[in-house]
């Protein structure tokens, strides 16, 4: 199977609500989903955390750097999705398009391992506050632990060619595209680099991209700050969102209509090809 199919074939077992209060079945069903798939790999570890008395789950896959680099010391890239969904939603771009990518990395990186040691972190309950990226986040600051970098994938299937299709908030359409075709890079001032780098080789597989650094914590752009990436800004961490906008693209945002017929599988395809290649040149 070529990627689009293998990226096809993920989201046809993580599409469905699977909102971890309302829809228990779907939600158990897509966690043994990424078990099965991260496990492929490597040994999964499941780390469990509580949020007002219950128990929710991330899991982990840790991939060691190339055996031609120095193990000594160096720290991981870290590369999260979460796996939740709003109740009565099936969640299509919002997030099975971003596990279905984390998927592929893991395949990719495993079968050529990067400079970094790469963790793979499948996080539960964004939706609900990012309680899952909290509490990883947390765990590296509370043992000092540093991070090379981290990546949230947070909705990656959603593509409109029409003029006009992308909006932004207040300030930033005067430097942005109007049509929603690229795939975006949201870091903090710690990761311009990287997000050069990353939007470069990005478009060399002939994805569009566009990249915007955020100072203080996103928090003078509140937009900026919806998902897993922001618990490691709010920790000091080097930390990029990739994402299609969300709602300033997508139509389906939160709907019942967030289904795979609504998704742009070319457009995941450059986007989970375009990462592949361009998080070997960090």
């Amino acid at each position: 199977m070529d990627l689009k199919e293998r990226l096809h074939g993920h989201l046809i077992q993580i599409v469905r609500d699977r909102n971890p209060y309302l829809a228990s079945a779907g939600y158990f069903y897509v966690q043994q989903y990424i078990r099965e798939q991260l496990g492929q790999w490597g040994t999964v570890e499941t780390d469990d955390f509580a949020v007002r008395g219950r128990i929710y789950y991330n899991f982990i896959l840790d991939l060691p750097p190339s055996e031609k680099v120095s193990q000594q010391g160096l720290s991981p890239i870290i590369i999260g999705a979460h796996y939740d969904t709003v109740p009565g939603t099936d969640g299509a771009d919002d997030n099975a398009t971003g596990v279905a990518v984390l998927l592929e990395l893991a395949r990719a990186i495993a079968l050529q391992p990067l400079k970094y040691p790469v963790q793979l972190v499948a996080f539960d309950m964004e939706e609900s506050g990012c309680w899952g990226s909290r509490h990883h986040a947390a765990k590296y600051k509370q043992r000092q632990q540093s991070i090379r970098l981290m990546i949230s994938l947070e909705m990656l299937g959603y593509c409109d060619r029409t003029p006009n299709s992308q909006s932004y908030p207040a300030g930033l359409k005067y430097f942005y595209p109007n049509i929603g075709n690229f795939i975006a890079l949201i870091g903090n001032l710690r990761t311009v680099r990287d997000m050069i780098t990353l939007s470069r080789n990005i478009r060399k597989v002939g994805q569009d991209c566009e990249w915007l650094p955020v100072p203080n914590r996103g928090l003078i752009v509140p937009d900026t700050r919806r998902s897993d990436h922001a618990p490691f800004w709010d920790n000091g961490y080097p930390a990029i969102m990739v994402t299609d906008t969300a709602n300033m693209r997508n139509p389906h945002y939160h709907q019942p209509s967030d289904k795979i017929e609504t998704l742009d599988l070319d457009f995941l395809t450059g986007v989970c090809g375009g990462l592949i290649e361009a998080i070997r040149y960090l």
